[in-house]
């Protein structure tokens, strides 16, 4: 395995110049306008009244050496002192109003990130890992943050700079042309690793990013790794990933900590020429010790922030990458895309799939030319081997996913022509493993429809099984359900997932059927709220219980992404044909005459 293997980029990152990212970061910053146009004016304050500094000081060496006056002295003194409170004011003005400014944005950045990443469709989770998407949202937003504040810093510098230039000039216009030609070659020696700097602060990213997605991986399934005695193995991962990251994070430290002390050391060359220069101006008369001294002054300030400027480049191409992987974030290209946005009227759930073909991966079709009509109010089961296409069907109608080929018409209409938003108000999907919220039952029943009142969801609650479900939970509807429901059991969750349906009252209804055996009682509730849910909606059920399948009024028996059969129960169990084994092979242990059967050789 090689050395960045793991640290591909993703498939939806594309490379920005930074005239692209400028622009971008530029349309943020745009409403607060007025803000940065104070921040400037503090800027111009702050440099200005630093950059006067030095004149006063060495004015004031001339003059005092011209005249012993403690009146003078003290003018002097209160000038300096009156500029350095000026600056110390205008800079608390310029952090607070910069402070604000760059929560603002971010916070925007961060608002939009998420917005782009929860509004793709699930065909973006499957191909990306939720971790490194995460760490885009939070790590790149809070560093783009931080480098932005370093840039206004280096720009109030760099504005001092501007006006000792031109005191420079003003003071020994042959020692100032001396440093504008040396400022190319501090200049070059910074861009020459300005690539470097941001190969490797997208690497770091990248590496941070896997990072946090083993964490969140082996946090998900810690369950999982406990069962089975792998914390030893998820800690290797997890190291394995963390040592990665640090040896990219270290080479990145050492090419980011060669560019100051290597301008550094060439501004002391350029200072040192410049000090031996302007020592035998003084020797010869050309200026005076004070305009020598003033001229030095000016020079280290003058240094500094050009320095800067080159030095900080590399947390500024840290700022522009971490921009480049958010924007690459929100600008990512949907899968699933509308064609028009039509607001849908009430459904009545006709369902028809039109010489549909879907694929997962290119060239693997999962349906291919698939025809199907479902009517309004009708049950459909859906039944087959892993892989025949059901969750295929299911998810296709719920839009989260693109098929590459002919028309889902839901009502006659397109089913790419209608608001997404819009349309699943009016869907109702219970996955195999029901998610649950951390909150309590009530807030998660409450999830698609926050208004129904305490009278309303305990009436709803009531009747499945007169409410007895609710005795089982220790503080019936204000029980906390905690992680993913983990204080539940599967059952429970099942119930709760499917009183979010009823209170939800979708038109269209999909249920992937969980296979986890549950006792008897809490069956035969879910089977309540179940019915309950079919009496009033159109129904797909990916059924892996056999009172499911009975429940349906038609049962499709898939295979390869095709209909084989057919019919009700009863009328394929008689044909003896693919349903009849697959009863016998999934259903039929759960049949009364198999139970009692069992039974009976038992009591023999």
């Amino acid at each position: 395995m090689g050395f960045f293997a793991n640290l591909d980029v993703e498939g939806y990152d594309r490379q920005y110049s930074d005239k692209e990212l400028i622009q971008g970061i530029g349309a943020y910053f745009k409403p607060y306008t007025r803000r940065l146009l104070l921040i400037t004016l503090m800027l111009i304050l702050i440099a200005g009244s630093n950059a006067t500094l030095p004149v006063l000081v060495g004015r004031g060496i001339d003059i005092l050496r011209a005249q012993d006056n403690p009146l003078l002295m003290a003018g002097l003194t209160a000038a300096v002192f009156l500029f350095g409170v000026s600056a110390w004011a205008a800079n608390w003005v310029r952090r607070r109003m910069t402070v604000r400014t760059i929560g603002d944005v971010v916070l925007n950045l961060r608002t939009d990130a998420f917005r782009a990443s929860v509004n793709h469709d699930l065909s973006f989770f499957d191909q990306y890992a939720s971790g490194r998407i995460v760490s885009r949202i939070t790590s790149d937003t809070k560093d783009f943050g931080e480098v932005v504040t370093l840039v206004t810093d280096v720009t109030a510098q760099f504005i001092q700079a501007g006006i000792l230039a031109a005191l420079l000039v003003k003071i020994e216009w042959r020692l100032a042309l001396g440093i504008f030609l040396f400022l190319p070659l501090l200049f070059f020696a910074a861009s020459a690793l300005r690539r470097l700097m941001r190969k490797y602060t997208r690497l770091g990213m990248r590496a941070m990013a896997v990072v946090n997605a083993k964490i969140k991986e082996s946090i998900g399934g810690i369950m999982v790794a406990k069962n089975y005695r792998q914390e030893a193995a998820i800690y290797e991962e997890f190291e394995a990933a963390n040592r990665e990251s640090y040896q990219v994070n270290v080479r990145r430290g050492f090419v980011l900590s060669a560019v100051f002390p290597l301008l550094n050391g060439l501004g002391g060359v350029g200072t040192a020429g410049l000090v031996y220069a302007g020592g035998l101006t003084v020797l010869q008369g050309m200026v005076t010790a004070g305009a020598w001294y003033l001229f030095l002054t000016s020079l280290d300030r003058f240094f500094f922030p050009v320095l800067n400027l080159a030095a900080f480049s590399a947390q500024i191409q840290a700022g522009l990458a971490a921009a480049e992987r958010i924007f690459a974030l929100i600008e990512a290209e949907p899968n699933v895309i509308q064609i028009d946005h039509i607001q849908p009227p009430p459904l009545r759930g006709d369902i028809r799939f039109q010489d549909v073909t879907f694929a997962y991966v290119p060239g693997e079709n999962v349906l291919e030319h698939f025809h199907l009509h479902i009517h309004p109010g009708e049950t459909i089961a859906l039944v087959g081997h892993t892989g025949a296409g059901k969750s295929s069907i299911a998810k296709l109608i719920a839009r989260f996913y693109e098929f590459q080929d002919g028309r889902i018409l839901i009502d006659q209409h397109d089913i790419r022509t209608f608001d997404l938003l819009a349309y699943r108000r009016q869907l109702g999907f219970v996955s195999q493993t029901p998610f649950l919220f951390s909150g309590t039952v009530a807030e998660n029943i409450r999830y698609a429809n926050p208004h129904l009142s305490d009278q309303d969801l305990l009436r709803l609650a009531r009747q499945i099984g007169d409410g007895e479900w609710l005795e089982t939970l220790p503080q019936g509807l204000q029980t906390q359900v905690g992680e993913r429901g983990s204080r539940l059991s599967m059952g429970q969750r099942q119930l709760v997932a499917l009183m979010r349906v009823l209170a939800h009252n979708p038109a269209i209804f999909i249920l992937d059927e969980a296979t986890a055996s549950i006792d008897p009682f809490t069956e035969w509730q879910i089977q309540q709220a179940l019915h309950l849910i079919l009496a009033r909606s159109t129904s797909v059920l990916i059924a892996h219980r056999l009172s499911t399948v009975k429940a349906a009024n038609r049962i499709l028996v898939l295979d390869h992404g095709k209909i084989i059969e057919e019919g009700n129960h009863a009328t394929l169990m008689a044909r003896g044909g693919h349903y009849a084994q697959l009863y016998n092979t999934y259903f039929r242990h759960q049949s009364l005459e198999y139970i009692e059967t069992a039974r009976d050789m038992l009591g023999a």
